[in-house]
């Protein structure tokens, strides 16, 4: 490979940023959706429970217990605005990232993370209110760094999706941190001292960032000899990127996230503005919204509807909050396989396109991907609506492998289906779009809450309905194809009778 040349950064050092990424991503970046696990912490430390009424419920053995529904809706405000910050700021930190580099957004993101994790070290059920900036700031931390990893990728060529993949799943299995911390304190082990071992880790962010990560971005392709972070002593000139060190008449490959980019001089590129008010981005974005949605409702909402269909048995409920926890960790297993479907066409050397027939086949490519990724979230709204507690159990594993499905196949396809001089900006733009709709999963935890007394069922079979609508984007793309197929036929045919009819021209009299 060209930047294991001399001079360049050896197998090792990308394998160690890899890895060292794939630890990063899932012990830090998505904490906030182990929510459920923190929340049944919280509960015993009697966070918010001035909210609750001592004696309203009846259980089936006939004892009266809490209706703590009033501390059930502030832990989902928490949530809510936490996961809406998660989403939201994805546009202007990756404006961040793609203006003044790595460097300075890891510093935002360390900077963010070790002061949410402080705020949440030093809360107390007195100072409950602190959870409303630490969650935030724990997400806006968390998404900045993984937006930082995905470049990695460019590192490994053709498994660069895997790699995306891979990382967005990761994001999803650090969910169970917060379980981790669940058990952690069921042991004896105070929320304040674990949080400021989470805000001490935050030397390991920064030292990885010094080291392991350019100062700027991952090109791709990459250049001979190319180098990143801070190399031995005596030669500190080489935590500049390659785009710093070369000649200034030499233009090189240009520094993009994901996609090389497309030759210089091509009018025929696409700007940015045809891209998002096309129809392709407009259904992907609502492709991810609806599931979105119906994902952080099902977190946001999980302990009370634990607690409803637990009837408030406390045992149980942790039962059912460490299992589901628990197949949070797979997601890092499950993502790849989404990598997996969009990358196959490229292991066939015999029929791998190149140009724009290449780019049709990686579109192609990922329509099943779309499809699978929404019925993985129909089958898991379906389970989701069923009020018996056994079935949660079936919930739980559709739900992990649905969500590594979404993230992943979210930010593969947006490099593949539109060009990748706009990718950060159309991932920050979805993710952003996505998060003024998850911003619906109050007003709905306030109809069960209210209209539907305690009981999600009919509010779960009308999101069944909604999630429906997520098949409309692979229809969308699958005609896009489709044109796109038609047009690269209609520009292939003059070229074909024009060599045809310059052939008699050069034949010898």
């Amino acid at each position: 490979m060209p930047g294991s040349m001399a001079g360049g950064a050896g197998q090792a050092k990308k394998l160690g940023t890899l890895l060292s990424g794939l630890l990063e991503c899932g012990a830090f970046c998505g904490i906030i959706f182990g929510w459920a696990s923190l929340v049944y912490v919280l509960k015993n430390l009697n966070y918010f429970e001035q909210w609750c009424d001592s004696s309203a419920n009846l259980n089936p053995n006939g004892t009266l217990y809490p209706d703590c529904s009033g501390q059930d809706e502030q832990f989902s405000l928490v949530f809510t605005i936490g996961s809406f910050m998660n989403n939201f700021m994805t546009l202007p930190m990756g404006y961040v990232f793609d203006r003044f580099g790595t460097a300075v957004a890891r510093l935002i993101a360390i900077t963010l993370y070790t002061g949410g994790t402080l705020l949440v070290a030093f809360s107390t059920p007195d100072l409950a209110v602190l959870l409303f900036p630490a969650m935030s700031m724990l997400s806006v931390g968390g998404i900045l760094l993984i937006l930082t990893n995905m470049q990695v990728g460019n590192l490994f060529g053709k498994y660069r999706s895997i790699i995306i993949t891979l990382y967005n799943g990761a994001f999803d299995s650090s969910s169970a941190i917060f379980l981790i911390i669940k058990v952690l304190h069921e042991h004896g082990l105070s929320l304040r001292t674990m949080f400021l071992f989470m805000a001490a880790c935050s030397a390991w962010h920064l030292l990885r960032t010094i080291f392991l990560m350019p100062r700027m971005h991952i090109p791709y392709p990459l250049p001979p000899a190319y180098n990143y972070g801070l190399s031995c002593p005596g030669r500190s000139q080489s935590y500049r990127t390659y785009e710093e060190k070369r000649p200034p008449e030499d233009d090189g490959p240009e520094e993009v996230p994901l996609e090389p980019s497309a030759p210089k001089g091509n009018a025929a590129v696409e700007s940015f503005w045809p891209c998002v008010l096309s129809w392709l981005f407009m259904w992907h974005v609502v492709w991810l919204s609806v599931m979105q949605l119906r994902h952080y409702i099902f977190i946001g909402t999980l302990n009370p509807l634990l607690d409803h269909l637990a009837f408030g048995d406390k045992h149980l409920v942790s039962i059912y909050t460490n299992a589901f926890a628990f197949t949070q960790l797979c997601g890092v297993l499950c993502a790849p396989w989404n990598g997996l479907i969009l990358d196959c066409h490229k292991r066939n050397k015999a029929h791998r396109a190149e140009g724009a027939q290449g780019a049709l086949a990686d579109l192609r490519a990922s329509v099943p991907s779309l499809v699978l990724t929404v019925t993985q979230c129909v089958l898991f709204s379906i389970c989701a609506a069923v009020p018996m507690l056994p079935v949660q159990f079936v919930t739980f594993v559709l739900q992990v492998i649905s969500r590594s499905f979404l993230y992943g196949g979210n930010a593969a396809f947006l490099a593949i289906a539109f060009p990748p001089q706009h990718f950060g900006k159309l991932y920050g733009l979805a993710m952003a779009l996505s998060a003024l709709v998850a911003l619906l999963q109050y007003p709905c935890i306030a109809l069960v809450r209210g209209a539907l007394q305690g009981d999600p069922f009919y509010m779960n079979v009308g999101l069944i309905a909604v999630v429906l609508l997520a098949y409309v984007s692979p229809v969308v793309v699958a005609r896009e194809c489709r044109r796109r197929a038609k047009d690269l036929e209609a520009a292939s045919s003059p070229l074909e009778a024009s060599t045809s009819a310059e052939t008699p021209a050069q034949t010898p009299h």
